[in-house]
């Protein structure tokens, strides 16, 4: 669980050919729900026009059968979606459905622009008016500014983006995947056993669609999905990479296959490494529910203490983390995970959860084992502590709103109320993964980031008649 405090990336996924595409959206945007809870939205293309349905909530909500039904289209792209930036307004939900000089465009973005305002503001001093509040709808004005009739308009406007982005295009002749040149956040392509091709964020949503997974969307790739097949295109030279180490740790399902790693797999060790490093005399291992489950069951494979649930979800709340607001998130928190007094009253327990972001939530819990009869509490933490912003998708961009910020371990231990208090180590972390260490963006723990993130750039240089794109 991570402390229920701050905000998931978003999932995209895209499909062509598929006669039924909204519905394989649908299955594959509900396979993805854990990547955000804040919208969800679906946008088809016939072949000629382009429609979309969007709205505030999850998808089984935003989605009926009626909605589905009308979603005609041989072709569908699909967002999940919390706000790393912009507001949690329907205004911002994806995908943004746009007609412009081009015709009509879709956009689905997983990530966060670190250069997103400055681009905004030189268009809204050009005249440009934009509808939201997000850094998704500046990629539309890009394209739409380097319309032409010879140029690739896609590969010229990315060629302003910095910092992390997965998109879905959708055309009404084609979709359009795309990955940043450092590969902050992952993309797959896919095909079902139809024949069709498509696009995720996940392979869990290529495994609910019973798709096979052919590859992972390459580093400065385009890949275009259409009725010629699937055909790719590079707009940079591949960086990095910046793979997001904090994928494997908390965000990714546990059965999605990540960056050459199965996530499963990763956390397993991960337990197993904080075994290692933090052994404790305890009577049981006991998890923080969900996300912290497989590297408690590591930690007592690798400490040989028995593992025992003492904290109980309730299957109705959701995924708290992604409430927008902190005082539903806290109130959800207190009536999604109950403690059994029964298991731990008067036992040495070694908690694990996968992080520690603010902190009012894991102390919360703490103060609820202590009230429940826990005679010990040994935390056991499965990364290293988060001591800075991330610019790249995660909603943690304040260092002062972080626990682990210009406080030391042990005053972190006291201010959870625990009897002792390990993260795991940056090498051990990076121990567990197969990719090399350098391989990884790490800088939310080591504040190494890979590229400058107090000096956004911008290349923007528009003529007159780049002014009146919009139509």
């Amino acid at each position: 669980m991570i402390d229920s405090e701050t905000r998931h990336k978003c999932g995209v996924f895209g499909i062509w050919g598929a006669p039924d595409s909204a519905h394989q959206a649908y299955i594959a945007l509900y396979a993805q729900q854990h990547r955000g809870q804040e919208s969800a939205g679906i946008a088809v293309s016939d072949g000629q026009r382009l429609d979309a349905h969007v709205g505030m909530g999850l998808v089984a909500d935003v989605f009926t059968p009626s909605i589905l039904s009308q979603l005609k289209g041989k072709a569908a792209i699909g967002h999940n979606r919390y706000s790393t930036t912009g507001s949690n307004r329907a205004c911002n939900a994806q995908p943004l459905l746009r007609d412009y000089i081009g015709g009509q465009v879709a956009l689905g973005h997983n990530g966060n622009l670190i250069n997103a305002d400055l681009l905004r503001n030189q268009y809204e001093q050009r005249g440009h008016i934009f509808h939201t509040s997000t850094d998704t709808e500046v990629i539309i004005h890009l394209l739409a500014a380097h319309q032409t009739s010879k140029a690739d308009s896609l590969n010229e406007a990315l060629q302003h983006l910095q910092g992390a982005y997965s998109l879905v295009f959708l055309f009404h002749d084609r979709i359009e995947a795309v990955r940043d040149p450092w590969g902050w956040r992952p993309l797959v392509l896919g095909r079902t056993k139809q024949g069709h091709w498509c696009v995720a964020s996940e392979t869990v949503a290529l495994d609910a669609l019973g798709a096979r997974f052919e590859r992972e969307v390459e580093r400065g790739e385009i890949v275009t999905l259409s009725d010629s097949g699937v055909a790719s295109r590079r707009f940079a030279d591949a960086q990095g990479p910046a793979l997001c180490i904090f994928e494997h740790v908390y965000f990714a399902n546990p059965s999605t296959h990540l960056f050459g790693d199965t996530v499963q797999i990763v956390r397993e060790r991960l337990g197993r490494a904080l075994a290692a490093e933090a052994p404790v005399e305890a009577d049981y291992v006991v998890p923080m529910p969900d996300s912290g489950r497989t590297a408690a069951l590591g930690y007592a494979m690798g400490s040989g203490i028995p593992y025992r649930e003492g904290i109980v979800p309730n299957r109705y709340v959701g995924r708290t983390f992604i409430r927008p607001e902190q005082d539903e998130r806290d109130a959800a928190v207190q009536l999604k995970l109950n403690v059994i007094s029964d298991i731990v009253k008067d036992k040495r327990l070694v908690v694990v959860d996968d992080s520690i972001v603010r902190g009012t939530t894991t102390r919360g819990k703490m103060e609820q084992l202590r009230r429940s009869g826990a005679r010990e509490i040994h935390l056991r933490i499965s990364c290293p502590p988060i001591r800075n912003a991330c610019y790249f998708g995660i909603d943690f961009p304040d260092p002062e709103t972080l626990v682990a910020n210009e406080r030391s371990v042990d005053q972190i231990r006291d201010y959870l109320g625990v009897d002792s208090l390990h993260y795991l180590s940056l090498d051990g972390m990076l121990s567990c993964v197969s990719q090399p260490p350098g391989h990884y963006c790490t800088a939310c723990f080591s504040g190494r980031y890979p590229i400058p993130v107090d000096q956004p750039v911008s290349k923007l240089s528009l003529e007159p008649h780049q002014l009146r794109m919009f139509t």
